[in-house]
């Protein structure tokens, strides 16, 4: 109970309780003008009955809520809960706040007892109908941050839903090519099979072992490539070279699990195993401006140029498309992805993304 009750009158709901009482404060001001300029006295005394009565409803009516919403997280009580709580702080505001009114002025207390038939149903009805107005355009204030709040976390979790089936779909990916590798070299090669089984059982190991989260350190992205890369060394031997290159200051930056590998698969299927005497991959991070710059270079064939545009063609292959949804899933539909023709031959893929500081 005290746990429900801390969360319910959170700061965040307290500063949004006295946001309410200072917008109330206001309405009763404009309350107190109309009523002055239509003759029912000076404005002085309308207002301190105006906003007596508006600041007890208010106290009422918000503290209430937040008592009545128990462990749920709408802003308003539901059902007939909600109604009688509207009343009973329209209620208890009036009467309050017209035993403060006449103190101030002076005038008997509860003096609207004693008034017209008229002028009291008059001020009973503009109470009820400021009280109901008031609380109405609250109700629908925090009604559509309610529901804005649980469309963003809506849309949070079926992104979630579909990183997670993109990584379902990575991990089988390498490790189907793996086991196919490693059938031809357990009977062209055992000690190297042998090799390559520990690499991977090392591998699996990392992986499985890592929670499931959405985004992991940059350094733990490495981590896994580097295991990947030792991974296939084993079956390429010489003809595979690496280098991960990860500064120190961009260890710790969020990204999502297995964003480079896919990248890393391709450039050896397609740059490096066509190429008789092989090549060298090169992995980096850097920093540009606001932006993580990640970079997939390798000295392989190279890739394909229509002669009648100068733009290289991407892959459409399993890796280059997965990232490529990967990151538009992440990040939203832009285009954080790059593949070039690498200077000296080969190819280099570049992926821009965001940094939050």
């Amino acid at each position: 109970m005290s746990g429900t009750l801390s969360r319910n009158f959170s700061p965040q709901n307290l500063r949004h309780v006295l946001r309410h009482g200072i917008s109330t404060a206001g309405f009763c001001c404009v309350i107190a003008v109309g009523l002055a300029i239509s003759g029912r006295g000076a404005w002085a005394p309308q207002f301190v009955y105006s906003l007596s009565i508006g600041l007890i409803s208010w106290l009422v009516v918000d503290i209430g809520r937040l008592l009545l919403a128990g462990r749920t997280s709408r802003p308003w009580p539901q059902g007939w809960r909600g109604v009688v709580l509207v009343i009973v702080g329209i209620v208890v505001g009036f009467l309050g706040g017209n035993v403060i009114g006449d103190a101030w002025t002076g005038k008997p207390l509860l003096e609207f007892l004693s008034f017209s038939r008229d002028k009291l149903a008059s001020t009973v009805l503009i109470t009820v109908v400021a009280g109901v107005v008031i609380c109405y355009f609250y109700y629908s204030l925090g009604k559509s941050k309610y529901l804005e709040g649980e469309i963003a976390l809506a849309q949070r979790d079926a992104t979630d839903a579909r990183l997670k089936l993109l990584e379902t779909q990575l991990e089988p990916h390498m490790l189907f090519n793996t086991l196919a590798n490693l059938r031809v070299l357990i009977a062209t090669d055992p000690p190297r099979a042998v090799a390559m089984l520990d690499r991977l059982n090392s591998y699996l190991r990392v992986t499985l072992s890592g929670s499931r989260a959405l985004a992991h350190p940059l350094a733990a992205e490495f981590q896994r490539l580097g295991d990947y890369l030792e991974l296939m060394s084993v079956r390429m031997g010489p003809r595979l070279a690496y280098r991960l290159e990860l500064p120190d200051e961009l260890r710790e930056v969020p990204v999502p699990p297995l964003l480079l590998q896919p990248l890393v698969e391709n450039a050896i299927r397609h740059g490096l195993e066509p190429k008789v005497e092989g090549g060298e991959i090169a992995v980096g991070a850097r920093r540009d401006g606001r932006r993580l710059v990640l970079e997939v270079r390798d000295t392989g064939v190279g890739i394909a140029i229509d002669p009648h545009d100068s733009t290289p063609r991407p892959d459409s292959g399993f890796g280059l498309s997965q990232v490529r949804e990967r990151l538009a899933t992440a990040y939203g539909e832009q285009d954080g992805l790059q593949l070039a023709a690498g200077p000296a031959g080969g190819t280099c893929v570049t992926i821009n993304l965001p940094l939050s500081a």
